[in-house]
């Protein structure tokens, strides 16, 4: 991966997630992870997250960027088992920019309460 152009990371390690979904859960990783459940994969974007909190707290810079990294592969698995991309995210990203975050915030606020469901 390393040869890779840095905007190319994201989709080329989305790529080799999918790969390994139908791996040996004793072999790999993202396939053990994802013969667990959605409620694995969730719990173990929870911790990541919790982790790259503390990292910010503590304000070290190397430990924000692995438990980052961390995060945001994990957050790809979850993309994978939910059959999305990375692509999906990045496009509702683009579809955000130039917009006024309070606008936005506001925007999906009312979209919850026109959808009771969400």
């Amino acid at each position: 991966m390393s040869g890779l152009a840095t905007d190319d990371v994201l989709a080329h390690l989305a790529t080799v997630i999918e790969s390994r979904r139908a791996a040996d859960p004793a072999t790999s990783y993202v396939a053990r992870l994802l013969s667990r459940g959605p409620d694995a994969v969730l719990k173990k974007i929870g911790e990541e997250a919790t982790e790259t909190v503390m990292a910010a707290k503590d304000g070290d810079r190397e430990r924000i960027v692995a438990e980052t990294a961390d995060l945001w592969f994990h957050c790809l698995v979850m993309l994978a088992q939910y059959d999305l991309a990375p692509s999906d995210v990045l496009a509702e990203l683009a579809r955000r920019e130039g917009l006024s975050g309070l606008d936005e915030f506001a925007a999906r606020k009312a979209g919850r309460r026109s959808h009771p469901s969400r």
